[in-house]
């Protein structure tokens, strides 16, 4: 079997994405280390499936010009670190702050993210870093965060004026109907086009984009767990 790091530039270069050597070892073996970490980070536990479900997914978000070029990136709900260090690794020259709200899964990214200087991680919620930082943030990321409407509600009062949102998704049935329009009319956000992308053969995601063109009422967002709970209409 090929080395994890081999893996990774392989299968990133499949999809349009070059993956310098240097960053790929540092990938595999953050991929190595989550995988043995005592507490459950994933349900992955191959190291061949892990290149693909975790790393290659994550690079996927450098196809989209709104990530590949960000000054800076906020990514909420980081859990294991993906994509949030993977994108750090990528861009070592933008300051990345991971959000992530549970306790021991925050610790775990203080560790894991020693080798990267530009990675910033913030043990709290989204619902009250954007109190902190309200309008500060030019890109927030969100992968596997949750259904749109609550990921948008979560995100935009982070977003500074003319940023993006950009959510990895997986199937579009889910987010079809008129609620995410609704939620977005709502919180200041409007939609560009979504970006199709295969990270994994026979599998196909897409990004879901959204630009910050008003301004979202200071009602936003809700006290913490209230956008999962009761989701905008």
């Amino acid at each position: 079997m090929k080395h994890p790091a081999e893996l990774i530039i392989e299968r990133a270069g499949a999809m349009g994405v070059e993956v310098p050597p240097a960053v790929a070892d540092r990938l595999a073996g953050l991929l190595q280390a989550m995988i043995r970490e005592p507490q459950n980070l994933s349900s992955v536990r191959d190291i061949d499936t892990a290149v693909s479900v975790h790393v290659v997914d994550s690079l996927s978000g450098l196809l989209v010009p709104q990530v590949r070029d960000a000054p800076a990136i906020c990514d909420l709900g980081s859990g294991g670190g993906f994509p949030g260090l993977a994108l750090a690794a990528m861009r070592p020259d933008v300051p990345v702050t991971l959000v992530e709200s549970e306790g021991r899964k925050a610790d775990w990214l203080r560790r894991a993210a020693v080798p990267f200087p530009n990675v910033r991680v913030v043990a709290d919620r989204s619902e009250t870093l954007a109190r902190a930082e309200r309008a500060g943030h030019p890109i927030v990321t969100a992968r596997a965060l949750g259904a749109l409407p609550v990921v948008m509600e979560l995100a935009a009062p982070l977003l500074a004026p003319g940023g993006w949102l950009v959510a990895w998704r997986g199937r579009r049935d889910p987010d079809s109907g008129p609620a995410p329009a609704a939620a977005a009319a709502e919180l200041g956000l409007h939609g560009a086009p979504d970006i199709d992308v295969t990270p994994i053969p026979g599998v196909s995601r897409y990004f879901s984009v959204w630009e910050k063109v008003g301004n979202t009422p200071d009602r936003y967002p809700r006290r913490p767990g209230m956008a999962t709970k009761r989701p905008l209409p």
